[in-house]
């Protein structure tokens, strides 16, 4: 349970972050709302996640799942460059989330 938790957290990571650059430098209500409500649902799945996780592979997930779901949301979404660099770089992070994730935490 402690690991959804942390999955879904990580995708509210990508909403917070999608939210923030759709605000403008908070002078947009609507995404400003969005990226509040997201970030404090991130920040508070991410937390009772915790309770039970070590948080090294914790936090290496949820900042994975935020920073690959960003990418590509803005790759697919926003215009953002797509490159083989990129792929290649998304791809090695989630690799390197699941290494670290299969290197320890039992709990």
């Amino acid at each position: 349970m402690a690991w959804l938790l942390v999955v879904v957290a990580g995708f509210l990571e990508t909403g917070f972050a999608v939210s923030l650059k759709l605000s403008h430098g908070f002078t947009r209500l609507w995404p400003t709302v969005a990226f509040c409500a997201f970030a404090l649902g991130s920040f508070g799945l991410l937390t009772l996640a915790l309770k039970r996780l070590d948080v090294g592979p914790a936090y290496a997930v949820w900042t994975g799942i935020g920073a690959a779901g960003t990418a590509v949301y803005g790759m697919v979404f926003l215009g953002d460059l797509v490159s083989t660099l990129k792929i290649v770089s998304i791809t090695l992070v989630i690799v390197g989330v699941i290494g670290l994730q299969l290197s320890g935490s039992a709990r």
